[in-house]
């Protein structure tokens, strides 16, 4: 009995012992003194990386401008490089791989190829085998001027800002939300990332000396509270040029507001432990995120990318003309016959243009009927039948076991197409953050532009294969 009772000891602790291990990670947080000379940056990140990479740590954070920090826009702009292919990019992935670790970067100093007087301000986190898993533009440009104190630090002089938030990214350490620098400032960012199950929160940073000193702790220590996350902030320390200085003190600090890891005002790393179990217990034991009064206020009028960055095109692709054949009319829009891949008496379901989710396909009736109540009962019977089969099918050819099945009925509830039709999307678990997050997108499917976070159209011909794998499906689905 007392072997047993000693074996089920042994067997608690080892399980223990097993759970603190999977729920605490070692990171690093980096201070440096970024110059003009991208080469001696590089050597200095090369260095950190090295050493950090020793010290056990799954994860090193490197704080904003780590690439150069020039004193005048020419040279900004001049030194600026794309994040694929740049060769300062591909240096820090060879960093990664070489010491197998990951690394945040932010903000690099990126190549806005669509206008070559600007720059965009972009955090990347790079993984253990060296791929880009994310990239975010930072959205809050710092712009202070006081012409009485000589004082003129303009970010949008020579830098675009960004148009999304980034959904968190999932590392070996948590789950990462990405921001930069006066981010921190915007606790509704913060905020958002939270709601989007963000466990760290980065602000890679080159804060003033004057606003650091008066700001910094505060406003780090705030976010982690308020959020009930990690805040890691690697930072810029002392004079970079004449005219510039940071103020160090790159963080750590974890859920509860204690600082973890402080490097003063010194260029090197300090190591600190993230426990997700602590962060856990944090939010169990008081729940501030379920208390929000969501009937009063709410975060949902997000732009939000979960998506890489694709290399920006130099113009929007051509959209192309449907063919000269036979087509549907649907709407103020026609819809070619080659992309229509089931018809019932009074129905008929096609591809979609722009899908939000794999297999997002549309029911419409044949008749051009405008709202649910213009429906006939016999159209709307069949309407009915087509969507329950068109649903069944493409549940059977994506493999899931659920889809968002929704019909926008009027101008305010978000029809833009004057003809009655049901959205059918098929959903796999994690395909979005938040579930309802997927209306967001659904909302912008049909707006798209330039500035708008819509996608594209696809090709004619990508809708047309889709369609004729779909009727090829339809001859064995029947058949069953």
């Amino acid at each position: 009995m007392k072997i047993f009772l000693l074996l089920k000891q042994c067997t608690h602790r080892l399980i223990r012992q097993f759970s603190d291990a999977m729920s605490k990670h070692r990171v690093a947080v980096c201070q440096m003194t970024s110059v003009a000379d991208k080469a001696a940056n590089l050597k200095c990140v090369s260095k950190l990386v090295s050493d950090a990479s020793k010290e056990n740590v799954k994860m090193i954070f490197f704080p904003e401008a780590c690439d150069y920090i020039c004193d005048n826009k020419q040279d900004t702009l001049k030194s600026a490089e794309p994040i694929v292919g740049g060769s300062t990019v591909d240096s820090y992935r060879q960093l990664a791989v070489k010491h197998n670790v990951w690394l945040s970067m932010g903000g690099l100093h990126e190549q806005n190829k669509e206008d070559p007087t600007k720059i965009y301000n972009t955090h990347i986190i790079i993984n253990n085998t060296g791929d880009i898993v994310q990239q975010y533009r930072k959205l809050h440009l710092f712009d202070v001027e006081i012409p009485e104190r000589n004082v003129r630090l303009k970010e949008s002089d020579f830098c675009s800002p960004g148009q999304h938030i980034v959904a968190p990214v999932e590392t070996p350490v948590g789950s990462i939300g990405m921001a930069i620098c006066y981010d921190m400032r915007f606790p509704e960012l913060s905020t958002a990332l939270t709601v989007l199950r963000a466990q760290l929160l980065t602000f890679p940073s080159a804060f003033t000396q004057a606003t650091g000193e008066a700001h910094w702790h505060t406003l780090l220590r705030a976010r982690a509270i308020e959020n009930q996350c990690y805040v890691i902030a690697a930072a810029q320390v002392g004079a970079h040029n004449t005219k510039r200085r940071s103020y160090g003190h790159a963080l750590c600090v974890d859920p509860w507001g204690r600082v973890l890891a402080d490097c003063g005002e010194d260029t090197g790393f300090q190591v600190a432990e993230i426990d997700l179990d602590a962060l856990d217990d944090v939010r169990g034991n008081m729940p501030v995120f379920s208390h929000r009064r969501k009937d009063v206020y709410s975060l949902y009028a997000l732009s939000l990318r979960t998506a890489g960055l694709q290399p920006p095109s130099p113009s929007p692709a051509p959209r192309t003309p449907p063919p000269a054949g036979p087509s549907r009319q649907f709407g103020h829009v026609s819809v070619p016959e080659t992309c229509v891949f089931y018809t019932s008496e009074l129905s008929y379901a096609f591809v979609n243009l722009r899908c939000v989710t794999p297999g997002h396909v549309l029911v419409a009736p044949k008749r051009c009927a405008e709202r649910q109540e213009d429906l006939t009962d016999e159209e709307a019977q069949d309407f009915y039948s087509t969507i329950r089969r068109v649903q069944k099918l493409m549940e059977k050819v994506h493999n899931t076991e659920s889809c968002t099945v929704t019909i926008q009925d009027g101008p305010d509830a978000g029809q833009t197409v004057k003809h009655l039709h049901c959205h059918i999307m098929p959903r796999k678990r994690g395909d979005f953050i938040q579930n309802d997050l997927i209306y967001l997108e659904l909302a912008k499917h049909d707006q798209f532009s330039s500035t708008h976070p819509a996608k594209p159209p696809r090709s004619l011909q990508e809708m047309e294969t889709e369609a004729a794998s779909l009727r090829e499906f339809l001859l064995t689905f029947d058949a069953n």
